[in-house]
């Protein structure tokens, strides 16, 4: 059994745990240009829409950038059909958020390539003031590549990468040695971002019950956002 598959850790015990709330917090006041790589259609949404309404906020331009078009989540439909389903959830849930530049690469769902992604990404973080990703070890293979991608082609153009754990909290535990807790930042998210990050996470109708249940989507409906440098 993957990390994934097994069970998880309660967000009650996220909640009650006291090195969250004390994490530093993280300074993107002056952000102006800002990429966030999205493995599948709603990482960006879990793991930054708090940030992402801010930085709209701000005035911040954002580009999306959707590696692939989670055709793969639903092997028992019309791959082409859940594409359109999940880009149609996506563009609906970023109007609660903010105005994004959405760039689609449409790279193979569940078959994502690192190297093949970092040098598409080279060209599309160019210039930017940061780039948000998924973690490389969330224990999902196209989170994992879509993070080492971005590492890459930051580290190519110099242009920090934070990366945003999904999967791990639901494998991880509270002070868990598997996780750089030294390298995390927090952002705290207001009453009305929270609305808004949880009314475009309600967008994911073909998501939500299945493959992101409500003990999955609480962890994403916190006061906070937690990013690694």
């Amino acid at each position: 059994m993957n990390l994934i598959d097994a069970p998880g850790t309660a967000e009650a015990d996220w909640r009650a745990w006291p090195g969250l709330r004390d994490l530093p917090a993280l300074d993107f006041a002056g952000w102006r240009r800002v990429a966030v790589v999205a493995a599948h259609p709603d990482d960006e949404v879990l793991g930054a829409g708090g940030l992402l309404a801010a930085l709209a906020g701000l005035g911040a331009h954002v580009r999306l950038v959707a590696v692939t078009d989670g055709e793969a989540s639903h092997p028992h439909l019309d791959p082409a059909g859940v594409a359109a389903t999940r880009i149609a959830e996506t563009r609906a849930a970023l109007r609660h958020l903010a105005p994004c530049e959405v760039v689609r690469l449409g790279m193979p769902d569940a078959g994502v390539d690192a190297a093949d992604l970092a040098a598409r990404l080279d060209g599309l973080v160019r210039g930017f003031d940061a780039c948000l990703a998924p973690w490389e070890h969330d224990a999902h293979r196209d989170h994992e590549a879509a993070g080492r991608a971005a590492l890459d082609a930051g580290a190519g153009q110099g242009v920090p990468v934070l990366r945003f754990p999904i999967w791990a909290w639901h494998w991880a535990r509270p002070a868990d040695p598997r996780v750089p807790w030294d390298r995390a930042r927090r952002v705290p998210l207001t009453a009305a971002v929270r609305d808004r990050k949880e009314a475009a996470i309600g967008c994911f109708a073909s998501q939500l019950g299945t493959i992101l249940p409500p003990e999955t989507v609480a962890h994403f409906t916190r006061d906070h956002e937690v990013f690694l440098l």
